[in-house]
Parts: structure tokens; C-alpha cells; sequence
């Protein structure tokens, strides 16, 4: 009986040997490599057919054999692809759900910091001083018993979900596809709501000014794709309370940034917490630095020391079910943008 035909696997972002070890015991049908991008001679390219990377792509013309591509990141951007894309029959796939558990920690950090006016506080010991009216000053808005509202109901909008349940939170969400609240992506075990049970309301994203209006606090958790570039702009933030706070852990250009801009310096909403913007880095002349009303943050919400292991533990799942011929988890779609 003929062996088996041996899955050609390169890895360029660097993992402990330790995983390296535990992707190989998945099966002796896998010949796993793992180099730097700049390492992988012509020859090996030309064999590989499962390509685990980061934004270092060979051209499309150096893996004529290649089958699959995992990104170890959430978001696919076409500007570091190239056009791996364009090959035949390829099939990619992102990392949602791995960055779960560390953006969905931020984000309830960051709910907790614009609702106890950490902006303020921290201005006012820059100041070394003991204001009058401290209290009313200073007066938080409390997560508890608030209602938060999840544009995107996805993998790190369902694990906040989860993180806020002790808080007798009102969950309003937002998704695609309302007729759909489960969840079949990737998931760490434990995490997020796969059965779709946490929420008291699901909207669909058309009536996002109806949930929104209803507010305390919104999160926004939205991919970047041509639907919703600019989807909340001045309409949606003039429905917003003003006394509600925003967070944005999404893809920047979802939330309209001189619109937002303008709510927030008119104090028509009370507050927001930025992880990702348009164009990254953020310009230093932009306003939204000195607004004092406002946390800015490096696009940092998503790195944490054991991004790795989770990540590895999608890459391990997908390899076992690409074996299998099994659908992979986290399909990338072109004409959806994620």
C-alpha cells in the first residue's frame, strides 16, 4: 500500500519549539518547516502547500502548490497579501477567536476607566490638586446595571459579553446575520457565547441607531469592509446618550473620526476609548490626542504573551480538519472583507 502524500507546512513567525513539537505529533503526513521568511529557499516554496504567516507573503508565483493560508492575524489586508489571493482554488483563513480573551479584558477595562472618569482623574494628578465638588467631578457611571450595546457580535463581542455578566449588565448586539446567534467560528474553551444566550436583544446592523439610542455604554467590535467603512458616523453618535461612552476595538475607519471628533468635543457624548484608527499610527497632529475626554491607545488591545498558544491551538484544530477534509475554521470571504 502506497505511503501516504506528505503536506509540504511552512511556518514563518517564530514559535517556541515546544509547539513546533505538538503541531508535528499531529500527524506523520505533515513535513513542518519553520524558518524565517527570508530563510525558505525557492525549492521549499515551490513544494509548500500550508503557509502560516504574518505580513511576510511570498509572491504567488513562488508557491505555484499552495493550498491553504493561516494568518496569525484576525484581519486580512489585502495591502500585505499581495496577491496570494488570486491563487486558484486558495483557501485562507484568520485567527478570530484567538485574540478574544486579552481585547475582550480590554474592553471591560476600558468601560470601567471612561465610566469611573480615569481621563479626568489622571489630569486632575498631573495637577496635584484636591478640586472642590470632587465628587460631583468625578462621579462614575457605573458598569453595573448599565446597559452596554456590542456592534459586532464576533468572537471578542460574545467573550465581553461573557466578562459582563456578573455585572447584572443589559446586553444589546448587533450582527450580520440576526437569524444566526450562534456561533460556529473558532473558539477557546470556556470563552464566549457560542449558543448565543448572553444578549437581551439582537438587532440587525440597519437598526443600529435604535440599539445605540439606548445606551450607556457601545463597543465596537466591526471588521473593516466595504459595508462598514463610515457605518457610525453623525447619525448614530447624535443618537447616542450624552451621557454614554464609547470603546473601539474594531477596524479603524468603522467609527467616522471627524464626526466623532465633533460629538466628543461638544460633549455631546461623554466620553470614548480608541485602540484603532484609519491610519495607524495615529498622526500626532491629530485632535483626538489632546481631547481630555478621551483614552488613546497603540492598537494594542489584541497583543498579549500568550497570543501564541492560542493562536497555535486554531493552527492545530484547522491542520487536524484540513487532514480530515473537514471545512476549516475561519474562512476568509473577499466579497465580505473578513
Amino acid at each position: 500500500m502506497p505511503a501516504e502524500k506528505k503536506i509540504e507546512v511552512v511556518i514563518v513567525v517564530p514559535f517556541p519549539e515546544k509547539i513546533l513539537k505538538d503541531l508535528r505529533a499531529i500527524s506523520p503526513r505533515l513535513n513542518i518547516v519553520s524558518k524565517k521568511p527570508e530563510d525558505v529557499s525557492a525549492e521549499i516554496w515551490k513544494r509548500t502547500e500550508v503557509l502560516y504567516a504574518a505580513r511576510q507573503l511570498p509572491d504567488a508565483k513562488m508557491v505555484p502548490n499552495l493550498k491553504w493560508y493561516q494568518s496569525h492575524f484576525v484581519g486580512i489586508e489585502e495591502d500585505w497579501t499581495g496577491n496570494i489571493l488570486n491563487l486558484p482554488d486558495i483557501v485562507v483563513t484568520t485567527m478570530s477567536g484567538a485574540a478574544a480573551p486579552q481585547v475582550a479584558e480590554y474592553t471591560v477595562a476600558m468601560l470601567m476607566a471612561l465610566g469611573h472618569r480615569l481621563p479626568d482623574l489622571m489630569a486632575n494628578q498631573r495637577e496635584a490638586g484636591w478640586p472642590d465638588r470632587r465628587w460631583e467631578r468625578f462621579e462614575p457611571l457605573e458598569l453595573r446595571g448599565s446597559t452596554v450595546g456590542i456592534l459586532g457580535y464576533g468572537s471578542i463581542g460574545r467573550e465581553v459579553a461573557r466578562l459582563l455578566q456578573p455585572y447584572d449588565v443589559n446586553i444589546l448586539a448587533a450582527k450580520r446575520n440576526v437569524m444566526q446567534p450562534e456561533d460556529k467560528s473558532f473558539r477557546l474553551e470556556g470563552m464566549g457565547d457560542p449558543g448565543g444566550h448572553l444578549f437581551d436583544r439582537l438587532y440587525p446592523i440597519a437598526a443600529r441607531r435604535s440599539m445605540m439610542k439606548e445606551c450607556d455604554f457601545v463597543v465596537s467590535t466591526l471588521p473593516s469592509t466595504p459595508e462598514t467603512i463610515g457605518l457610525i458616523g453623525e447619525e448614530e453618535l447624535s443618537a447616542m446618550k450624552p451621557t454614554a461612552m464609547l470603546v473601539d476595538v474594531g477596524r479603524g475607519g468603522v467609527i467616522d473620526q471627524d464626526a466623532l471628533y465633533t460629538a466628543l468635543k461638544q460633549k455631546k457624548l461623554a466620553g470614548a476609548a480608541l485602540d484603532v484608527f484609519p491610519k495607524e499610527p495615529l498622526p500626532p497632529e491629530s485632535p483626538l490626542w489632546k481631547l481630555p475626554n478621551v483614552i488613546v491607545t497603540p492598537h494594542v488591545a489584541w497583543t498579549s504573551p500568550q497570543y501564541r498558544q492560542r493562536a497555535a491551538k486554531l493552527f492545530a484544530e484547522n491542520l487536524r480538519r484540513y487532514i480530515n477534509q473537514e471545512p476549516l475554521y475561519n474562512q476568509y470571504d473577499a466579497q465580505r472583507g473578513y
